[in-house]
């Protein structure tokens, strides 16, 4: 699969996702999680996803210390599920603050994309992978229950393929 079509992938399963959950670690050496929504329209060339969060907040203070995140997205209605390894930085790009800025994002940055509190919080993907269920429900508990019976794993269940999209 090119880069191209991995991104194109990658975007297909995330896009209807309205949260991604981003990891990050705090000082201590503890992992944090926080529900962020995703403000790309697609993956764009530089395999980056973006997100907005304040300036002065949990996030944007711990990824300058280490810039290592995760992003997980779960779409049940789908049954697609999605991990991403990147790396953070707090980028200061006021046009795609522009470009990415939503009636949304307005309830939390009230004076909007000039808000002095509006953090760019840019995630380069390094890594990403994916499982993506096919079966319909009634199928996925047919092959539980049988693995139940038999006592032997059921046959796959999901799609699991890792990306190649940087």
């Amino acid at each position: 699969m090119s880069t191209t079509d991995a991104q194109a992938k990658l975007w297909d399963l995330i896009k209807d996702t309205r949260y991604g959950m981003l990891t990050h670690r705090h000082d201590d050496g503890q992992l944090h999680s926080h529900p962020l929504t995703t403000q790309n329209k697609k993956v764009d060339e530089g395999a980056t996803l973006y997100f907005f969060v304040p300036k002065n907040g949990d996030i944007a203070h711990h990824v300058v210390d280490d810039p290592s995140v995760n992003v997980a997205y779960a779409n049940t209605d789908a049954d697609s599920y999605v991990s991403i390894s990147g790396q953070a930085a707090l980028i200061d790009d006021q046009a795609r603050k522009e470009e990415l800025f939503t009636t949304m994002a307005k309830a939390w940055f009230p004076q909007g994309a000039g808000d002095p509190n509006l953090g760019l919080l840019a995630v380069r993907i390094v890594d990403a992978e994916y499982w993506d269920v096919d079966d319909s429900k009634m199928v996925q508990l047919f092959k539980m229950a049988k693995a139940a019976i038999t006592g032997k794993p059921p046959t796959q269940l999901a799609e699991h393929r890792k990306l190649d999209v940087a």
